[in-house]
């Protein structure tokens, strides 16, 4: 059976993302595995110093790069281990008893490409080690995982909190609908209060569209409170996630195409990276 994979680095979302994963993992009732992946090593020995030193020296010099990028290697190694054993203690203490986690070395995309086929869900943090410095950016590994994925990506907020309520940005289009669909399909968030929002003018096509997702949702037992607001969506939406105390917002993630990254992709960032709160995407 499918599970919940997370990948977890050192940054201070790493707690945030165990404890949300083990959240998941409890509500779907499925295993876990956490990675943490090891960038690729630089290439010491493609350095050219023979122009600029005298071969005893650049020979001692490469020697001693060597020596560093083994000993570097060593330490990185070390520390994720230290990791993911940390991760492995969170999830297991809120609950869960079946979790692996693996160490890779290569790049984020090609570990989330051999994993993601047998996982339901993915989960990372909002930012990672090297971008918790600039505040208002999201991290890079968390755009590439969330373009890159087939599966719903659920982004860890900086602290986690229990989640009683979610919101839905619905816009009528295909990934909001399969976002409807996954919720439809998937225990994760049953039984939770449900609010359903469309921001926009009000016309008769964005209202058919809305009781087309608040039924499906009020089908399979979710209490649905619908609504459509006039504003700019993101600005509309982080209101309305504040006012109604929403602990969780699932919208539509990116769209794969170059020029639909440009029409949607700017808006998707926006809205994880102005609330506070989890965010699933589903594309």
């Amino acid at each position: 059976m499918s599970g919940i994979f997370a990948f977890i680095d050192g940054s201070a979302y790493a707690q945030s993302v165990c404890e949300l994963t083990a959240w998941a993992a409890e509500r779907m009732e499925r295993s876990v595995e956490i990675a943490h992946v090891l960038g690729r090593r630089q290439v010491i020995n493609r350095l050219d110093l023979s122009g600029n030193l005298e071969f005893n020296a650049s020979s001692e010099l490469l020697k001693e790069l060597a020596d560093l990028d083994a000993q570097s290697n060593k330490l990185a190694q070390q520390k994720g281990r230290t990791i993911l054993e940390y991760a492995k203690s969170v999830v297991q203490s809120a609950g869960v008893s079946d979790v692996t986690v693996r160490l890779r070395n290569g790049d984020l995309l090609e570990a989330l490409s051999d994993f993601e086929k047998d996982a339901a869900l993915i989960v990372i943090g909002k930012r990672g080690e090297a971008s918790e410095f600039a505040k208002l950016h999201l991290g890079s590994n968390l755009e590439r995982v969330v373009r890159s994925s087939k599966k719903p990506v659920l982004v860890a907020a900086r602290a986690h909190k229990p989640i009683n309520s979610f919101l839905i940005a619905y816009d009528g289009g295909k990934s909001a609908m399969r976002a409807i669909e996954f919720l439809v399909n998937s225990p994760l968030l049953k039984n939770l209060s449900c609010h359903l929002l469309s921001v926009g003018d009000d016309t008769a096509t964005m209202r058919a569209n809305l009781d087309v997702a608040r039924g499906k949702l009020e089908s399979v037992g979710y209490v649905v409170n619908a609504r459509v607001l006039p504003g700019d969506p993101e600005a509309v939406i982080v209101q309305q996630i504040e006012a109604d105390h929403i602990d969780l917002l699932v919208m539509g993630a990116y769209g794969h195409s170059r020029i639909r990254n440009l029409v949607i992709g700017s808006t998707t960032t926006a809205m994880v990276n102005r609330c506070k709160v989890p965010v699933l995407m589903v594309h």
